[in-house]
């Protein structure tokens, strides 16, 4: 391999490694994986310029609360598929010519377009970006498109050099990355025009993102009063958390914690919800990276786009199915955030891309007689301690 497609090639590969930070993050290996990243990611987050890239864009921690992002959600796991499907069968048939000598592919996806297997790549990346909401995932998707337009343009001319009359024949009948029909009504012909296309389809990508995060902020299950919201996680807890919040709010236990001006987000969730270090340290079994199942997580993550979201809590140790009747599948647990530097109008502003998470306490409580089952002040970091998670 010459020393072009190797650096091509690691900037892929780096791609896909942060890329695929969520099935890192869940895994023994998060440790030394952040400890050469997250100095990365908190450099980023520290200049009000780029910390919009450390930003997560559609809902993570939330059950997407309307069809719209449930239709977006499942579309990444099967655009995640599909693109890598795409790509190792490609790679099969080229491998499989070179190894019994049957010449250059030129059936299946190779009869219609010269590149089938970075088009691969590129579908992969977009399912990656849904999945994994960050706005850095995105921009460097954009960067992988580029340099995959390029990697596959210098391949075509030492094609044609080596096979100037076989190659030319080929170019002729099939498009680059769509069949020639399509292509030709699409890109333009020229090298500059098709790389004026990939930064036209990296600035479309990250614009469609804000405009997806703000869509999101505008959708997500809120109560809100004065200085005060509250996000359920699980769609069926809305109704439960608009008639319980006022009283639970007026508890003497949290009033005393919640100081006057100070604006706050407090998240209302299954007291087993899986992915509550996310949003604060409440405790070592909430540190995903510590347990051992993450292979389980992993294929929720793909295969069950919301089983790990609203139902991942039951595996959870202490969580039994038969833990979550009676008293148990009554009580919820609120994680109280202090909201900093939210720069706009609630509630909207406490998910501002600027705005500084402070988690304060955490409540158990059984929202039906409205029992206090524990109470506890929090450290001012997740479970993952300085890494930047979502938000929602």
């Amino acid at each position: 391999m010459d020393k072009r497609k190797l650096v091509f090639n690691s900037a892929i590969v780096l791609y896909f490694i942060i890329g695929l930070e969520i099935l890192i993050m869940i895994s023994p290996f998060a440790g030394f994986f952040y400890s050469a990243f997250n100095p990365f990611l908190l450099e980023l987050s520290h200049h009000a310029a780029t910390k919009w890239l450390s930003a997560f864009f559609l809902p993570h921690m939330v059950v997407p609360p309307n069809g719209l992002l449930k239709f977006i959600r499942v579309s990444g796991s099967v655009l995640f598929l599909g693109g890598l499907a795409m790509f190792f069968m490609c790679a099969a048939q080229v491998y499989f010519n070179k190894l019994f000598k049957k010449g250059t592919a030129l059936k299946g996806l190779y009869a219609f377009i010269r590149h089938p297997q970075y088009l691969g790549l590129a579908i992969s990346g977009v399912g990656l970006f849904i999945l994994w909401p960050r706005f850095l995932v995105v921009v460097l998707w954009g960067v992988m498109v580029l340099l995959y337009l390029l990697l596959a343009k210098d391949e075509e001319r030492r094609m044609l050099k080596d096979f100037p009359e076989d190659y030319g024949r080929y170019m002729e009948r099939t498009g680059m990355f769509l069949p020639r029909g399509v292509e030709k009504y699409l890109m333009p012909a020229g090298m500059t025009g098709k790389i004026t296309v990939a930064l036209l389809l990296a600035g479309l990508a990250i614009g469609g993102a804000f405009f997806l995060r703000g869509y999101t902020i505008g959708h997500l299950p809120l109560w809100s009063k004065g200085e005060i919201a509250v996000m359920a996680i699980v769609p069926g807890d809305l109704a439960i958390m608009e008639h319980r919040m006022p009283a639970i709010l007026n508890l003497p236990q949290v009033k005393a914690r919640l100081g006057a001006g100070r604006d706050y987000l407090v998240y209302f969730l299954p007291r087993n919800y899986i992915m509550q270090g996310l949003i604060a340290d409440t405790g070592g079994k909430w540190r995903l990276y510590k347990q051992h199942h993450a292979i389980s997580m992993i294929t929720d993550w793909i295969f069950h786009p919301f089983r790990h979201l609203s139902e991942g809590h039951h595996a959870m140790p202490g969580a039994s199915h038969a833990a979550m009747g009676g008293q148990a599948a009554l009580t919820r647990r609120l994680i109280f955030l202090e909201i900093k530097d939210a720069g706009s109008s609630l509630p909207d502003g406490l998910f501002a891309i600027n705005a500084r998470r402070i988690p304060v306490f955490m409540l158990d409580i059984n929202v039906h007689d409205l029992q206090v089952a524990g109470l506890q002040d929090l450290p001012r970091e997740t479970g993952w301690g300085t890494v930047p998670t979502p938000v929602f």
